[in-house]
Protein backbone atom coordinates (compact mmCIF):
# COMPACT_ATOMS: atom_id res chain seq x y z
CA UNK A 1 0.00 0.00 0.00
CA UNK A 2 1.37 3.29 -1.21
CA UNK A 3 2.12 6.65 1.22
CA UNK A 4 1.96 9.41 0.83
CA UNK A 5 4.86 10.68 3.00
CA UNK A 6 7.30 8.13 4.41
CA UNK A 7 8.63 9.98 7.48
CA UNK A 8 12.32 8.89 8.68
CA UNK A 9 12.53 9.27 12.39
CA UNK A 10 10.34 9.87 15.23
CA UNK A 11 11.63 13.02 16.67
CA UNK A 12 10.01 15.94 17.04
CA UNK A 13 10.16 17.07 13.51
CA UNK A 14 8.82 13.94 12.37
CA UNK A 15 6.30 13.62 14.67
CA UNK A 16 4.97 17.15 14.02
CA UNK A 17 4.78 16.80 10.18
CA UNK A 18 2.93 13.66 10.61
CA UNK A 19 0.62 15.01 13.02
CA UNK A 20 -0.05 17.93 10.41
CA UNK A 21 0.16 15.84 7.11
CA UNK A 22 -2.63 13.12 9.07
CA UNK A 23 -5.08 16.08 9.66
CA UNK A 24 -4.29 17.01 6.03
CA UNK A 25 -6.04 13.86 5.13
CA UNK A 26 -2.47 12.59 4.35
CA UNK A 27 -1.35 8.73 4.56
CA UNK A 28 2.05 9.01 6.90
CA UNK A 29 4.23 5.93 7.97
CA UNK A 30 7.01 6.71 10.32
CA UNK A 31 9.55 5.18 10.91
CA UNK A 32 12.68 4.98 12.96
CA UNK A 33 15.85 2.77 13.56
CA UNK A 34 15.66 3.10 17.63
CA UNK A 35 13.64 1.10 19.44
CA UNK A 36 11.21 4.15 20.62
CA UNK A 37 9.77 7.22 19.62
CA UNK A 38 10.42 10.84 20.94
CA UNK A 39 14.00 10.82 19.29
CA UNK A 40 16.27 12.44 22.33
CA UNK A 41 13.46 14.24 24.25
CA UNK A 42 12.54 10.32 25.24
CA UNK A 43 12.03 9.68 28.44
CA UNK A 44 12.18 6.76 31.08
CA UNK A 45 10.78 5.83 34.33
CA UNK A 46 13.12 4.70 37.16
CA UNK A 47 12.19 4.70 40.61
CA UNK A 48 9.42 7.14 39.82
CA UNK A 49 11.51 9.70 38.84
CA UNK A 50 11.25 10.60 34.67
CA UNK A 51 14.90 10.36 33.43
CA UNK A 52 15.85 12.39 30.53
CA UNK A 53 17.68 9.31 28.72
CA UNK A 54 19.28 11.26 26.17
CA UNK A 55 20.20 14.03 28.41
CA UNK A 56 18.35 17.24 29.87
CA UNK A 57 15.91 18.57 27.86
CA UNK A 58 14.04 22.45 28.95
CA UNK A 59 11.36 23.18 27.04
CA UNK A 60 11.76 27.56 26.12
CA UNK A 61 10.43 29.97 23.86
CA UNK A 62 9.45 33.23 23.58
CA UNK A 63 7.59 31.90 19.82
CA UNK A 64 3.32 31.98 21.25
CA UNK A 65 2.31 30.25 18.34
CA UNK A 66 4.50 27.33 19.28
CA UNK A 67 3.72 27.15 23.00
CA UNK A 68 0.23 27.42 22.14
CA UNK A 69 1.04 24.47 19.79
CA UNK A 70 2.39 22.02 22.36
CA UNK A 71 -0.11 22.71 25.16
CA UNK A 72 -2.32 21.10 22.60
CA UNK A 73 -1.06 17.87 23.70
CA UNK A 74 0.55 18.93 27.05
CA UNK A 75 0.50 20.98 29.81
CA UNK A 76 3.96 22.52 31.51
CA UNK A 77 4.95 22.88 35.36
CA UNK A 78 6.52 26.05 35.92
CA UNK A 79 10.02 24.50 36.61
CA UNK A 80 12.89 27.49 35.60
CA UNK A 81 16.49 26.30 34.81
CA UNK A 82 18.85 28.15 36.88
CA UNK A 83 22.01 26.03 36.83
CA UNK A 84 25.42 26.36 38.91
CA UNK A 85 28.95 25.87 37.62
CA UNK A 86 31.32 24.32 40.37
CA UNK A 87 34.91 25.48 39.55
CA UNK A 88 37.53 23.25 42.30
CA UNK A 89 35.59 23.98 45.29
CA UNK A 90 33.98 27.58 44.52
CA UNK A 91 30.42 27.17 43.59
CA UNK A 92 28.95 29.95 40.93
CA UNK A 93 25.23 30.91 39.27
CA UNK A 94 24.66 30.40 35.70
CA UNK A 95 24.15 32.20 33.51
CA UNK A 96 27.20 34.88 34.54
CA UNK A 97 24.85 37.13 36.50
CA UNK A 98 25.36 39.12 39.19
CA UNK A 99 25.06 36.41 41.72
CA UNK A 100 28.00 34.99 39.75
CA UNK A 101 30.13 38.74 40.23
CA UNK A 102 29.31 38.93 43.58
CA UNK A 103 31.07 35.75 44.56
CA UNK A 104 33.64 36.21 42.11
CA UNK A 105 34.77 39.35 43.45
CA UNK A 106 33.52 40.39 46.39
CA UNK A 107 31.20 43.30 44.78
CA UNK A 108 28.01 44.15 44.96
CA UNK A 109 27.02 46.61 42.25
CA UNK A 110 26.54 46.09 38.41
CA UNK A 111 29.19 49.14 38.19
CA UNK A 112 31.65 47.12 39.83
CA UNK A 113 31.03 44.34 37.94
CA UNK A 114 31.57 46.35 34.56
CA UNK A 115 34.64 47.76 35.73
CA UNK A 116 36.36 45.00 36.89
CA UNK A 117 35.46 42.69 33.01
CA UNK A 118 36.77 45.85 31.55
CA UNK A 119 39.69 46.33 33.81
CA UNK A 120 40.93 43.03 32.87
CA UNK A 121 39.96 42.46 29.43
CA UNK A 122 41.90 45.89 28.96
CA UNK A 123 44.94 44.70 30.51
CA UNK A 124 45.32 41.78 27.88
CA UNK A 125 45.88 43.98 24.96
CA UNK A 126 44.36 41.43 22.36
CA UNK A 127 43.36 43.10 18.97
CA UNK A 128 41.80 40.52 16.58
CA UNK A 129 41.73 37.12 18.21
CA UNK A 130 43.04 34.31 16.45
CA UNK A 131 41.29 31.95 18.31
CA UNK A 132 38.26 30.72 20.94
CA UNK A 133 40.52 31.54 23.95
CA UNK A 134 41.40 35.03 22.51
CA UNK A 135 37.79 35.92 21.44
CA UNK A 136 36.40 34.56 25.00
CA UNK A 137 38.94 36.93 27.13
CA UNK A 138 38.02 39.83 24.95
CA UNK A 139 34.42 39.28 25.92
CA UNK A 140 34.40 38.33 29.89
CA UNK A 141 38.35 38.64 30.83
CA UNK A 142 40.56 36.62 32.62
CA UNK A 143 38.40 35.25 36.06
CA UNK A 144 35.10 34.56 34.21
CA UNK A 145 37.06 32.82 31.29
CA UNK A 146 39.89 31.07 33.40
CA UNK A 147 37.01 29.63 35.95
CA UNK A 148 33.85 28.96 34.11
CA UNK A 149 34.33 28.47 30.26
CA UNK A 150 38.55 27.85 29.54
CA UNK A 151 37.84 23.87 31.54
CA UNK A 152 33.93 23.20 30.66
CA UNK A 153 34.43 23.87 26.54
CA UNK A 154 37.82 22.05 26.26
CA UNK A 155 35.98 18.88 27.24
CA UNK A 156 32.91 19.45 24.91
CA UNK A 157 35.34 19.99 22.07
CA UNK A 158 37.88 17.42 23.14
CA UNK A 159 40.61 20.23 22.52
CA UNK A 160 42.36 23.38 23.36
CA UNK A 161 40.47 26.58 23.49
CA UNK A 162 43.69 27.64 21.67
CA UNK A 163 43.12 24.99 18.63
CA UNK A 164 39.73 26.29 18.43
CA UNK A 165 38.70 28.74 16.00
CA UNK A 166 37.19 32.03 17.14
CA UNK A 167 33.85 32.21 16.04
CA UNK A 168 32.65 29.81 17.77
CA UNK A 169 32.24 31.90 20.46
CA UNK A 170 30.40 34.70 19.13
CA UNK A 171 29.21 35.99 22.20
CA UNK A 172 29.06 34.85 25.99
CA UNK A 173 26.41 36.60 27.67
CA UNK A 174 26.80 38.83 30.61
CA UNK A 175 23.76 40.09 33.04
CA UNK A 176 24.42 43.02 35.19
CA UNK A 177 21.01 41.72 37.27
CA UNK A 178 20.78 39.40 40.17
CA UNK A 179 18.93 36.64 38.02
CA UNK A 180 19.62 33.07 37.83
CA UNK A 181 17.16 32.10 35.20
CA UNK A 182 19.18 30.60 32.28
CA UNK A 183 17.03 31.52 29.41
CA UNK A 184 15.37 35.11 28.57
CA UNK A 185 12.17 33.49 26.87
CA UNK A 186 8.77 34.38 27.95
CA UNK A 187 7.77 30.32 28.26
CA UNK A 188 9.48 27.55 30.40
CA UNK A 189 9.21 24.65 32.01
CA UNK A 190 8.55 20.73 31.88
CA UNK A 191 5.81 18.95 30.19
CA UNK A 192 3.61 17.70 33.63
CA UNK A 193 2.51 14.61 31.39
CA UNK A 194 6.21 13.99 30.48
CA UNK A 195 7.80 14.60 26.81
CA UNK A 196 6.87 10.87 26.18
CA UNK A 197 3.26 11.96 26.17
CA UNK A 198 3.82 14.69 24.16
CA UNK A 199 5.28 12.50 20.87
CA UNK A 200 2.72 10.26 22.05
CA UNK A 201 0.02 12.72 21.14
CA UNK A 202 1.53 14.34 18.44
CA UNK A 203 1.39 10.76 16.61
CA UNK A 204 -1.80 9.41 18.21
CA UNK A 205 -3.54 7.73 14.95
CA UNK A 206 -0.32 7.53 12.73
CA UNK A 207 1.44 4.06 11.38
CA UNK A 208 4.82 3.59 13.18
CA UNK A 209 7.64 1.35 12.61
CA UNK A 210 10.26 1.30 15.00
CA UNK A 211 13.20 -0.83 14.72
CA UNK A 212 13.47 0.19 11.15
CA UNK A 213 16.06 0.85 8.97
CA UNK A 214 15.70 3.41 6.37
CA UNK A 215 18.09 2.21 3.63
CA UNK A 216 16.10 -1.55 4.28
CA UNK A 217 12.79 -0.30 3.85
CA UNK A 218 13.46 1.42 0.59
CA UNK A 219 15.04 -1.51 -0.51
CA UNK A 220 12.05 -3.55 0.19
CA UNK A 221 9.73 -0.80 -0.61
CA UNK A 222 11.05 1.14 -3.82
CA UNK A 223 7.92 2.34 -4.54
CA UNK A 224 6.19 2.93 -1.34
CA UNK A 225 5.96 6.42 -0.79
CA UNK A 226 5.35 9.52 -2.89
CA UNK A 227 7.70 11.47 -0.63
CA UNK A 228 9.83 11.45 2.14
CA UNK A 229 10.34 13.61 4.96
CA UNK A 230 14.33 12.71 6.34
CA UNK A 231 15.53 13.54 9.60
CA UNK A 232 18.39 11.61 9.88
CA UNK A 233 22.17 12.35 9.05
CA UNK A 234 21.67 13.99 5.31
CA UNK A 235 25.43 12.99 4.41
CA UNK A 236 24.07 8.95 5.27
CA UNK A 237 21.33 9.49 3.04
CA UNK A 238 23.62 10.76 0.32
CA UNK A 239 25.89 7.56 1.05
CA UNK A 240 28.70 9.81 3.02
CA UNK A 241 29.88 10.72 -0.89
CA UNK A 242 31.66 13.66 0.15
CA UNK A 243 32.47 12.48 3.18
CA UNK A 244 31.22 12.48 6.86
CA UNK A 245 29.65 15.63 8.94
CA UNK A 246 31.41 15.58 12.26
CA UNK A 247 29.93 15.40 15.50
CA UNK A 248 30.59 15.49 18.98
CA UNK A 249 29.17 13.11 21.19
CA UNK A 250 28.03 12.25 24.79
CA UNK A 251 28.10 9.15 26.80
CA UNK A 252 25.94 8.87 30.28
CA UNK A 253 26.86 7.33 33.15
CA UNK A 254 23.21 7.02 35.32
CA UNK A 255 22.92 6.10 39.06
CA UNK A 256 20.26 5.02 41.22
CA UNK A 257 21.09 7.22 44.85
CA UNK A 258 19.46 5.93 47.90
CA UNK A 259 19.01 9.42 49.09
CA UNK A 260 16.56 11.65 48.24
CA UNK A 261 18.52 15.03 47.38
CA UNK A 262 22.11 14.57 45.89
CA UNK A 263 23.01 17.87 44.63
CA UNK A 264 20.01 20.31 45.16
CA UNK A 265 19.69 21.18 41.99
CA UNK A 266 18.56 19.86 38.47
CA UNK A 267 22.17 20.60 36.64
CA UNK A 268 25.57 21.48 37.90
CA UNK A 269 28.11 21.85 35.82
CA UNK A 270 31.91 21.32 36.14
CA UNK A 271 33.87 23.35 34.82
CA UNK A 272 37.37 22.11 35.36
CA UNK A 273 39.09 20.17 32.54
CA UNK A 274 40.74 17.65 35.14
CA UNK A 275 37.18 16.68 36.04
CA UNK A 276 35.86 14.22 33.21
CA UNK A 277 32.47 14.82 32.74
CA UNK A 278 30.77 18.03 32.16
CA UNK A 279 27.76 18.04 34.27
CA UNK A 280 25.64 16.05 36.88
CA UNK A 281 21.73 16.30 35.96
CA UNK A 282 19.53 15.00 39.19
CA UNK A 283 16.41 14.67 37.25
CA UNK A 284 13.63 14.36 39.98
CA UNK A 285 13.93 17.93 40.73
CA UNK A 286 12.77 18.92 36.84
CA UNK A 287 9.72 17.84 38.48
CA UNK A 288 9.68 19.09 41.97
CA UNK A 289 10.49 15.03 43.02
CA UNK A 290 9.55 14.26 46.78
CA UNK A 291 10.60 10.14 45.69
CA UNK A 292 12.80 8.69 48.63
CA UNK A 293 15.62 7.91 46.52
CA UNK A 294 16.71 9.80 43.42
CA UNK A 295 18.48 9.43 39.79
CA UNK A 296 21.64 10.96 38.39
CA UNK A 297 23.47 11.24 35.36
CA UNK A 298 26.76 12.38 34.14
CA UNK A 299 27.59 13.61 31.27
CA UNK A 300 30.78 12.79 29.22
CA UNK A 301 31.24 14.33 25.97
CA UNK A 302 33.31 11.84 23.56
CA UNK A 303 34.29 11.92 20.13
CA UNK A 304 31.87 10.93 17.32
CA UNK A 305 33.06 8.40 15.01
CA UNK A 306 30.27 7.28 11.84
CA UNK A 307 27.95 4.46 13.12
CA UNK A 308 27.76 6.50 16.78
CA UNK A 309 25.55 8.52 17.99
CA UNK A 310 25.45 12.04 16.87
CA UNK A 311 24.78 14.78 19.42
CA UNK A 312 26.10 18.41 18.36
CA UNK A 313 27.23 19.28 14.80
CA UNK A 314 30.79 20.87 14.39
CA UNK A 315 29.54 23.54 12.69
CA UNK A 316 33.20 25.44 11.58
CA UNK A 317 34.31 26.08 8.20
CA UNK A 318 35.30 22.79 7.31
CA UNK A 319 31.95 21.18 8.30
CA UNK A 320 29.61 23.96 6.73
CA UNK A 321 31.46 23.73 3.42
CA UNK A 322 31.13 20.19 3.11
CA UNK A 323 27.45 20.40 4.27
CA UNK A 324 26.67 22.82 1.40
CA UNK A 325 27.73 20.51 -1.05
CA UNK A 326 25.15 18.09 0.64
CA UNK A 327 22.13 20.79 0.21
CA UNK A 328 23.32 21.41 -3.24
CA UNK A 329 22.54 17.25 -3.64
CA UNK A 330 19.69 17.49 -1.50
CA UNK A 331 18.22 19.94 -4.71
CA UNK A 332 18.66 17.36 -6.85
CA UNK A 333 15.91 15.29 -4.77
CA UNK A 334 12.27 17.04 -4.77
CA UNK A 335 10.88 14.16 -3.42
CA UNK A 336 12.64 14.41 -0.22
CA UNK A 337 12.04 16.85 2.38
CA UNK A 338 15.30 16.89 5.06
CA UNK A 339 14.65 18.22 8.62
CA UNK A 340 15.64 18.34 12.22
CA UNK A 341 18.79 18.62 13.64
CA UNK A 342 20.41 15.57 11.73
CA UNK A 343 18.76 16.66 8.17
CA UNK A 344 19.86 20.16 8.61
CA UNK A 345 23.33 19.89 10.45
CA UNK A 346 22.45 22.51 12.86
CA UNK A 347 21.71 22.28 16.67
CA UNK A 348 17.84 22.94 17.44
CA UNK A 349 16.42 23.68 20.59
CA UNK A 350 13.15 21.83 20.70
CA UNK A 351 10.98 25.47 20.13
CA UNK A 352 12.86 26.10 17.19
CA UNK A 353 12.74 22.01 15.84
CA UNK A 354 8.70 22.41 16.07
CA UNK A 355 8.83 25.98 14.39
CA UNK A 356 11.06 24.42 11.37
CA UNK A 357 8.59 21.68 10.97
CA UNK A 358 5.64 23.93 11.05
CA UNK A 359 7.14 25.90 8.56
CA UNK A 360 8.03 22.64 6.17
CA UNK A 361 4.36 22.04 6.43
CA UNK A 362 2.88 24.91 4.89
CA UNK A 363 5.76 25.35 2.55
CA UNK A 364 4.61 21.57 1.38
CA UNK A 365 1.16 22.39 1.60
CA UNK A 366 0.99 25.72 0.53
CA UNK A 367 -0.69 25.08 -3.45
CA UNK A 368 -3.78 22.61 -1.66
Amino acid sequence: MKYDYLIVGAGLFGAVFAHEAKKRGKRCLVIDRREHTGGNIRCETVEGIRVHRYGAHIFHTSDKEVWDYVNQFVSFNHYVNSPIAIYKDELYNLPFNMNTFSKMWNIRTPQQAKDEIARQIASLNIGEPQNLEQQALKLVGTDVYEKLVKGYTEKQWGRDCTELPAFIIKRLPLRFTYDNNYFSDRYQGIPEQGYNALTDGLLEGIEVQLNTDYAEWVKQNPDGAEKTVFTGMIDEFFGFCYGALEYRSVSFETEVLDCDNYQGNAVVNYTEREVPYTRIIEHKHFEFGTQEKTVISREYPVEWTVGSEPYYPVNDEKNQQLYQKYQQLAQTRPDVIFGGRLGGYRYYDMDKVIRAALDAVRTEFSAF
